[in-house]
């Protein structure tokens, strides 16, 4: 699989429900999460729920779509994604490795969505979403990250 992509968006919240807030860095810290979001900190919605969840991504070509399609304006501070790229074939790339310059993330499962998100921000995303609700992530290779960053697949 050829492809390179681009990370346009940084978000993290400190605990669940918590606001999103934007960055134009993160530390990405290997089998925990980004340092200070609420699954890093084991505060997140669904932190007890045993899954691969330490970084979440979506693409903004989602995001497009909802508006072209569905006249919803979802924003990425809405989402409740950390990173939002344009160009990685997401839905592609469960149990795939790709990298953000030194880190190295794995595709985990689909991002389901749910019917918080749609009680969180009064909008009905939850059917049209399916999907194309994001990827869950493990990350292998801890390091920072920053918006304008190169996404690409790790070679096997």
């Amino acid at each position: 699989m050829n492809w390179e992509g681009e990370l346009l968006h940084i978000h993290i919240a400190n605990m669940g429900g918590a606001k999103m807030r934007a960055s134009q860095s993160a530390m990405c810290l290997a089998g925990r999460g980004i340092e200070g979001d609420r699954y890093e900190t084991g505060t997140g919605i669904y932190s007890k729920i045993p899954d691969i969840r330490e970084i979440t991504l979506i693409e903004i070509e989602t995001l497009d779509a909802l508006q072209r399609d569905h006249a919803i304006n979802l924003k990425p501070e809405e989402h409740r994604r950390n990173l939002t790229t344009r160009g990685v074939p997401l839905n592609h790339l469960v149990g795939r490795r790709f990298s953000l310059g030194s880190v190295v993330l794995e595709g985990g499962r689909l991002n389901t969505p749910c019917r918080y998100l749609e009680t969180l921000l009064d909008k009905k995303v939850y059917k049209i979403l399916m999907h194309r609700s994001g990827l869950n992530c493990k990350i292998i290779q801890s390091g920072p990250i920053e918006v304008g960053m190169k996404i690409c697949p790790v070679k096997d």
